[in-house]
């Protein structure tokens, strides 16, 4: 921020004195943010006040509907609210003893869409905290006797102010900053990223680019993406959209679009999975850093449905993830909010911790969510960021980066971009944030990008230590079920016995007694083949007054005699194939060769995986193709992962005898 908006944004600060004991340090947000906003709409809507107060006294005595009323009233005001009330700051401040009074009157006389922001912030409970602390004159007078109409800060210097208090107030309650606020730094790595490959695009003159956030947070990356773009042409449109859950992350942030300029209405208040604001939305850009590992489960229902009823016509067509992380619902949310690609297509930035990357077997819904991505060919790049670069934690994180419109070198490929050693230690923590990315280092890692952006179709490997692109069926795998044939052994033990009377068919079983006496009649015998056991114990059964056993007690006794033995008869079906031994079953992922193979080609890669892997060993081993599950995963750490060899044994002894001879020193002066 430059010294002028700095001065500004001090000067509010400096209302954080009157505050120093009545309020905790983490509250004075509470306080000079919704006043801040108060002052801003203030000033913006003098120069129209009388216009707008003639408008409401005429529209007085009409009948329109309210939405015509406050469309004349809009437009009386030149801009997106407006007040009806003959007071303005200046006038409250003047009666030191009805402020509270006459500030909620003013309060009152907003259009709908400025009084729901302040709501948001509880204000109405702040006046009264003020006004018993004997407060809210003071600071009333302070911000009335600030300047800030827009003639003399405009809405770009308004938003770095806002910007710069949001960000201390962020920082001072760090215990919450990372629910609702980006480091500044993190999203301009991201905006560089997503937006540096359309840098020519952006000089377009009378471009217009929109931007979407469905976790906006308290507004910083979409403020972060139009000043982007603003940078490459002052005379571009940007017009951004977000919708946060948060009450006061909400009103923050639409109290920012309103000190911008932006349309205040397109920041939706309200849950983006079950209360869409933007319901017809279709952008150029959309950036995320939603909640880490937050369960959905209060939303299941709705979720779901949406899943089995719509499929593919909704969001969640591919599946749904674990209860217990729905991080991939920002980014399918995301996804179905691209322009087609006749339209120009979209670019998606989100910020992941691990999970995503690997969580979930073949098969699950993070596994086929991972599947339908990589099948689209939609994912460019994966962008692994040092840890501890968030305000409440200290974990890994990762960008993905999507897009329906990817360069020609990136067509079925995808970057792997290893910026986790590109940081600098803070000089003072803010909770478990202790690094940042410096600007030279940003600087350099989306130079690094737009390089592999621009060579990607010419290697599958490395051309920069810090990158490596893949085909992206190289993500993919076939879990294959091999089995190995049942053989066994007929015999009966003491234990055997037990075993059968404690089964759950046997002890509902009317001649249980009569069963077990049976069995303890052919207590150790053993035999080779199943044909050979049955006429026995058939027998035996007889000879204790049971003829043909009900099906589930037969099943139970089969269980317990029955014993696996490699040297065993060999069990087959009716058919005379044999059957799986559990105990030996295997799981093997066989890697995918290509995303577009049949299945009767992918069949053949694994008949000839097993020819090379598993029958030199095994033999008899089979795969049951009916259990086989593509999957996708995409290890990071394993592709970027440096052997480091263990030192000499030689070296090691000699430090721990360096090390022996410090402590025998020590205890001799200890011992002295």
């Amino acid at each position: 921020m430059s010294g002028n908006h700095q001065k500004y944004a001090d000067f509010i600060w400096s209302v954080a004195d009157l505050l120093r004991g009545d309020y905790r340090q983490s509250e004075y947000g509470k306080v000079i943010l919704p006043f801040t906003v108060l002052r801003r709409i203030d000033c913006v809507l003098e120069p129209t006040k009388q216009a707008v107060l003639a408008e409401a006294e005429k529209l007085k005595s009409g009948s329109l509907p309210p939405r015509l009323v406050e469309i004349k009233l809009r437009n009386a005001s030149e801009a997106s609210f407006y007040n009806t009330s003959l007071l303005d700051l200046g006038k409250v401040s003047a009666d030191s003893e009805n402020v509270a009074k006459n500030l909620r009157a003013y309060i009152g006389g907003f259009s709908p869409g400025a009084v729901e922001v302040l709501d948001k912030y509880r204000f109405d409970e702040q006046i009264t905290r003020l006004d018993e602390a004997g407060l809210l004159y003071l600071v009333l007078s302070k911000f009335a006797a600030i300047d800030l109409h827009p003639d003399v800060v405009d809405n770009h210097q308004m938003g770095y102010v806002f910007e710069e208090l949001i960000r201390k107030f962020s920082e001072i309650s760090n215990e919450t900053a990372g629910e609702h606020f980006t480091p500044r730094e993190v999203i301009q790595l991201m905006v560089n990223l997503l937006m540096s490959p359309d840098d020519q695009d952006v000089m377009t003159p009378g471009i217009v680019r929109t931007v979407y956030d469905p976790a906006c947070g308290t507004g910083g990356i979409l403020s972060a993406a139009e000043e982007y773009i603003k940078g490459y042409n002052a005379k571009a449109t940007v017009k951004v959209s977000g919708q946060e859950l948060n009450p006061e992350s909400w009103a923050i942030c639409r109290s920012d679009m309103m000190l911008k300029g932006q349309d205040p209405s397109k920041i939706a208040f309200g849950n983006s999975f079950t209360q869409d604001g933007h319901p017809d939305g279709r952008f150029d850009y959309l950036m995320a850093n939603p909640p880490f590992g937050v369960e959905w489960k209060k939303v299941q229902t709705q979720i779901e449905d949406e899943r089995d009823n719509l499929g593919w016509a909704g969001r969640f067509g591919a599946g749904t993830p674990r209860i217990n992380d729905g991080s991939f619902l920002f980014l399918q949310h995301m996804i179905s909010k691209m322009k087609p690609v006749e339209q120009g297509g979209s670019r998606i930035a989100i910020v992941f911790n691990g999970s995503p990357l690997f969580t979930g077997a073949a098969g699950s819904g993070e596994s086929e969510i991972r599947r339908w991505i990589l099948e689209n060919d939609w994912l460019e790049a994966v962008v692994a960021l040092p840890d501890q670069l968030f305000y409440n934690t200290g974990i890994s994180t990762y960008f993905w980066i999507l897009s329906n419109r990817k360069a020609a070198a990136l067509k079925d490929r995808v970057i792997l971009l290893d910026a986790r050693a590109s940081w600098t230690k803070m000089r003072k923590s803010l909770g478990d944030k202790r690094k940042l990315i410096p600007e030279d280092q940003i600087t350099e890692l989306t130079a690094i990008y737009k390089n592999a952006l621009a060579i990607a179709a010419d290697s599958e490997h490395e051309h920069h230590a810090k990158v490596k692109v893949f085909p992206r069926h190289a993500f993919g795998y076939q879990r294959i079920t091999v089995e190995r044939p049942l053989r066994q052994r007929f015999e009966v033990t003491d234990l055997t016995a037990e075993a059968v009377g404690e089964a759950k068919a046997v002890a509902k079983f009317a001649q249980r007694d009569a069963l077990l006496a049976a069995l303890g009649s052919l207590v150790g015998t053993a035999c080779g083949t199943k044909l050979e056991f049955a006429g026995k114990l058939d027998a035996a059964l007889a000879e204790h007054g049971l003829s043909k056993l009900p099906a589930p007690v037969e099943k139970a006794v089969w269980t317990e005699v029955a014993v696996s033995d490699p040297e065993g008869q060999l069990q087959t079906d009716r058919k005379n194939n044999p059957l799986p031994d559990a105990d030996l079953r295997d799981n093997e992922n066989v890697p995918l060769t290509s995303m577009n193979s049949t299945p009767a080609e992918r069949e053949a890669e694994i008949e000839e995986y097993m020819r090379r892997e598993v029958l030199p060993h095994v033999p008899d081993a089979w795969v049951d193709h009916s259990k086989t599950k593509l999957g996708f995963e995409i290890p990071f750490t394993r592709y970027f992962y440096v052997y480091t060899p263990p030192r000499p044994l030689e070296e090691i002894d000699a430090e721990l005898k360096e090390l022996e001879a410090e402590i025998q020193k020590l205890l001799g002066e200890v011992t002295r």
